[in-house]
């Protein structure tokens, strides 16, 4: 419980003082977009910029949702951190004509019963004058409050061979904190090629033209862009197929240590994955992510449905360990003659 409640404090003081710095440019405004989606996607580590061959593409990589060829719908349902943070996203992606996608996502991150101690300090000195160091508070006027963020794609991609795809998004955000809220818009770009059989070679420019969200307390952030670099390839194996991944995340803020490794202001993050499926038909991961944690997963299809698990420990150690996180994510696929791609 101490945990939980220094947590949430620890949020809130962080979100407090990025309302209240005047700066343009905001190194970790966009960290929340970057917990992923899809059980299977955090059962490989989050290597998925190579991979990502279904409607979660919208967020991946783009490009990969033009290797649909039926309309998807997907949805997750995550507590991260144990049930800290309620992490919701859904999809809906539909192929159009001979070699063109398009898809609309939706992300809902929420933390919720965040303590408001703003005008609950007590002067214990009686001088009229407010210290956070001397005086105490008055926990009859501690209140709650909420930071809910939104983020909704808008998803294009196109065909424009055999063995090369492209896509884009258009990224609203939405972003309130207790009475403050925010709005922004940005772009993604990824592509994928594919030079010979089973080899995937992929990357993603997120926020490519820097995006830029605008705060009602008058400060604007500029989230920097982030190149997500990525390859697959898929062994057929064992009556089934085996398929490692590994993903780079190259971000240009100067993340010297809150990064696996930097050349100057450039940041390198490595996330590594594995699958191994079946027949088609019963999958079961391992991943590592860029914050130096094991995941594991499975997934299972039906007649047009794929379900999909996985598991997250972010540390062993009492003292500092959160709740274990778990995710499980669905993917409908209208896999019917009259709903199949044209051409196909």
């Amino acid at each position: 419980m101490l945990k939980k409640y220094l947590f949430i404090l620890a949020v809130s003081l962080f979100l407090s003082f990025s309302l209240e710095a005047q700066t343009s440019i905001a190194k970790y405004a966009g960290e929340w977009l970057s917990l992923g989606v899809g059980g299977r996607a955090l059962g490989m580590g989050g290597a998925q910029v190579a991979v990502a061959n279904d409607v979660t593409s919208g967020y991946w990589n783009p490009a990969g949702l033009a290797h649909i060829n039926y309309p998807q719908i997907s949805l997750m349902h995550e507590e991260h951190f144990g049930n800290l943070v309620n992490y919701n996203y859904a999809a809906v992606g539909i192929p159009f004509g001979e070699d063109m996608s398009f898809a609309l996502s939706a992300i809902r991150v929420g933390v919720d019963g965040i303590p408001d101690t703003r005008n609950a300090l007590y002067d214990a000195n009686g001088d009229g004058i407010l210290d956070i160091n001397t005086d105490r508070l008055d926990y009859t006027k501690i209140t709650e409050f909420s930071n809910t963020d939104y983020a909704f794609f808008l998803t294009f991609a196109k065909r424009q061979s055999s063995e090369f795809y492209w896509g884009a998004n258009v990224k609203l955000i939405k972003r309130d904190l207790a009475e403050e809220s925010a709005f922004g818009i940005g772009f993604d770009a990824g592509a994928v090629y594919m030079p010979i059989e089973n080899l995937y070679l992929a990357a993603n420019v997120m926020d490519v033209t820097t995006t830029l969200v605008a705060w009602s307390t008058g400060t604007n952030e500029l989230i920097s862009p982030t190149a997500k670099i990525g390859a697959a390839y898929g062994w057929q194996i064992l009556g089934g197929t085996i398929t490692p991944a590994v993903d780079f995340d190259v971000r240009f803020e100067n993340r010297q240590f809150a990064s696996n490794f930097n050349i100057g202001a450039v940041s390198f993050d490595v996330r590594a994955g594995l699958e191994y499926t079946y027949n088609g038909l019963f999958s079961v991961r391992g991943g590592y992510t860029d914050v130096k944690q094991f995941t594991v997963g499975a997934g299972i299809k039906l007649p047009k449905l794929n379900i999909d698990y996985s598991f997250a420990r972010f540390s062993e150690d009492e003292l500092t360990r959160f709740d274990d996180t778990h995710r499980i994510s669905l993917i409908l696929t209208l896999e019917e003659p009259r709903f199949l791609r044209d051409g196909q």
